[in-house]
Formats: C-alpha cells, structure tokens, sequence
C-alpha cells in the first residue's frame, strides 16, 4: 500500500510517497514531488491539475492521500486557492483521501517517534511537512508494547 502525503502550500501542492511492510518505511522515487496550480480561476486549469494528480497516484498505485490539513480561520488559515486544491484531492475517486490536522498529528508523533531524523531520508527540505504526514498516516495504528 503506497501512501502519498500531501502539503498544500500557497498554490502548490507538495508530495512524498512512502510504504510501509513488515514494520519497515521505504520512499520510492516520485517523477514530481511539487506541482502548482497556475490559474486557479479557470475551471480548465484545476481539471487538469486534477487530472495530473489522478495519474500520478495511478502511475505510482497510491491507494491513500493524506492532506496535511490546514486551519479555515485565524493567522495560519489556509488561503482559497488552497481550498480548492484540497476539494480537486478529495475528488478523486481512486484513492481515499484523509486529512490529519496539526493535533492529531502531533499525538502520533508522541506515541510513535520518527526512527530517523527528517534529513537521513535524502529528501529535499520542503518536503518535510509531506514526509511527516505520510509517516504519522502508516503510523496510526501501531500500538506500543
């Protein structure tokens, strides 16, 4: 099961994918890990933004998308362009599409630590928010001994 975590900043979207199997986290390679929604205000324009994203979880057999989810009010709300990103993500019908909000993420990460540190992984440095977003997603249900 591949997972793609999702950040959505401004008018882009930043993705990491990660699996999970057997207790072991692995990244595979991603043809693209930022894409930007150029006019928002064309219908045309956020069809095929979807429609790129639509492949690429296809291409790669993403079966989950998780949203780092943002706040709707108050000083780090999230603007309308990144609303409708997130509505296009939640429209797509072949993967399921879950958001973890800042709380909830914060309780995972206490519950399950990161084994690594963010700059062991060989990512670049604004995929962190994805990254973490797909860790706490495959993360959820471990349960400590």
């Amino acid at each position: 099961m591949i997972t793609c975590g999702i950040e959505i900043k401004g008018s882009e979207v930043i993705l990491c994918l990660m699996t999970k199997q057997d207790g072991l986290f692995q990244i595979p390679d991603c043809r693209q890990t930022r894409h930007t929604l150029n006019n928002p205000n064309d219908s045309e324009a956020v069809r095929k933004f979807q429609f790129m994203l639509k492949k690429l979880f296809e291409d790669y057999k993403v079966t989950r998308a998780v949203i780092k989810e943002r706040p709707t009010k108050g000083k780090f709300a999230g603007g309308a362009v990144g609303f409708k990103i997130e509505a296009a993500i939640q429209l797509i019908d072949t993967v399921q599409v879950d958001l973890f909000n800042s709380a909830r993420i914060k309780d995972i990460l206490q519950k399950n630590p990161m084994p690594i540190p963010f700059k062991a992984t060989g990512l670049r440095a604004f995929q962190e928010g994805a990254f973490t977003t797909a860790y706490v997603a495959l993360s959820e249900h471990i349960v400590e001994g």
